[in-house]
């Protein structure tokens, strides 16, 4: 049985990771807005969601942002994290929490969106946090499955989101976390 063609992975693209920067604001936001379209969800509620997802010259001194770039230093990917508040982990956890993590859709199923997981992962293990947390939307769940990232029950469905994952900074086989 093949896969069908939505789920086939498109030839490897390369590229460039780096810190984005004031000037990169509008094509990273550019970016968020065309991953966004993409989702499925009526096109109201993406129109009238989307200004909540976009980042803003403030963003640039409270969370990590890093753009991926290609041949051309276009920016095709975003992805952005700070620490994670405590009331977010179990009792004694220190992570970081991925705010986002967008795709041009002409760049996606090409190692993009991997790249930029392996970023929020490597600063994780770097800085000593136990691991990363993602509220994920909905459509993004296999992404995250696929790369790894254990799913966390819904332990209180009055409060917590109903895609996070969790991946360890230390080991992938470690059970996951149950907090909210």
């Amino acid at each position: 049985m093949t896969r069908p063609a939505v789920f086939m992975r498109a030839p490897a693209t390369t590229a460039r990771l780096r810190l984005a920067h004031a000037d990169d604001l509008a094509a990273l936001n550019g970016v968020i807005e065309r991953a966004i379209m993409t989702w499925r969800l009526p096109e109201r509620v993406k129109r009238l969601s989307l200004p909540s997802y976009r980042y803003h010259p403030h963003d640039l001194d409270h969370l990590h942002l890093v753009v991926a770039e290609n041949a051309d230093r276009v920016v095709i990917g975003v992805a952005a994290w700070d620490t994670a508040h405590p009331r977010d982990l179990r009792t004694g956890q220190h992570a970081l929490l991925l705010h986002g993590l967008y795709v041009d859709p002409a760049y996606q199923r090409r190692g993009v969106g991997a790249r930029l997981l392996e970023a929020v992962e490597t600063a994780a293990q770097a800085q000593g946090f136990d691991g990363v947390l993602a509220k994920a939307q909905a459509d993004a769940v296999a992404f995250f499955e696929a790369s790894g990232w254990q799913r966390l029950p819904i332990e209180d469905p009055k409060r917590d989101y109903p895609h996070r994952f969790w991946w360890f900074a230390h080991s992938r086989t470690r059970p996951a976390v149950t907090g909210h």
